[in-house]
């Protein structure tokens, strides 16, 4: 059995089209999701600084 995806050449390229295939960008929920993360792990460092500092 073999592996999934190009088996020859580069497989940066896409197949048959010789064009590159690059992934899909991220949809807005997706991320709208990680800019909240990343603003709520900001917030609980702020909060837990001033609480326990």
């Amino acid at each position: 059995m073999s592996a999934p995806g190009p088996t020859a050449g580069d497989p940066a390229q896409a197949p048959g089209n010789g064009e590159p295939r690059y992934e899909p960008a991220p949809g807005v929920g997706k991320l709208a999701l990680w800019v909240l993360v990343f603003v709520l792990a900001a917030v609980v460092v702020v909060a837990g600084g001033v609480y326990f500092g």
